[in-house]
């Protein structure tokens, strides 16, 4: 890979896992794809969801509604979740078979406990910077891999904010998972389709780098 390549590998997490309390069908499949492609590159960041206990965008901080549903918060409209990836539980923990030895930098997002974080880059107000964004330029980064978990939230918004900064961004499709819930994993494949964000399969990758 090019010295200016750069693997973002999103919330490969305990929560997100099978067994977990937020779990992606066949989230720990990606760990040993991930694992081989993190060899190929000199640079890897790792993403952390890292919520507070009653976060808002959790179900259970508002009265009678159910995981999965939707509802209107003052920055737009807002998936409503099991609560997951609280800060210093297990179920925010790495996957213990992610390889995180040689990530240079991890960034925590949601965190703030009023606005939920799907992309890498900002908050879900589309405004709230994580540094991410500075960091890769500061950094010269110019292309970046995403790969993670899940294609259709978090490595979707995370991708499509790079390509809106100017990073050429890929999503190497083998190497995610998605949810699926209420047509988000079409909706993810078109608007990738129509942005400027590049599918890839983890086998071009490594064709690439030799």
């Amino acid at each position: 890979m090019r010295e200016t390549d750069i693997l973002v590998v999103v919330d490969v997490q305990n929560d997100f896992c099978p067994g977990g309390s937020l779990a992606v069908p066949e989230g720990d499949r990606v760990v040993p794809v991930i694992n081989r492609l993190a060899g190929q590159f000199a640079h890897v960041v790792l993403t952390q969801d890292w919520h507070t206990p009653g976060h808002l965008s959790f179900a259970s901080a508002h009265a009678g509604r159910k995981p999965f549903e939707t509802t209107e918060l003052a920055y737009g409209t807002q998936v409503l979740w099991p609560d997951h990836c609280i800060q210093n539980t297990p179920g925010a923990a790495f996957h213990a078979g992610l390889d995180v030895n040689r990530a240079e930098l991890i960034v925590r997002k949601g965190f703030r406990s009023g606005v939920d974080s799907y992309s890498a880059f900002f908050e879900n107000d589309r405004k709230t910077p994580t540094g991410l964004g500075g960091y890769l330029r500061e950094r010269g980064f110019k292309r970046a891999f995403f790969v993670g978990l899940a294609t259709d939230f978090c490595v979707r918004y995370s991708a499509e904010d790079a390509a809106r900064l100017g990073f050429e961004a890929v999503v190497i499709e083998d190497a995610c998972r998605g949810i699926g819930a209420n047509g988000s994993m079409e909706a993810a494949l078109d608007s990738f389709r129509k942005s400027k964000v590049r599918l890839a399969q983890s086998s071009s990758v490594a064709r690439e780098a030799a």
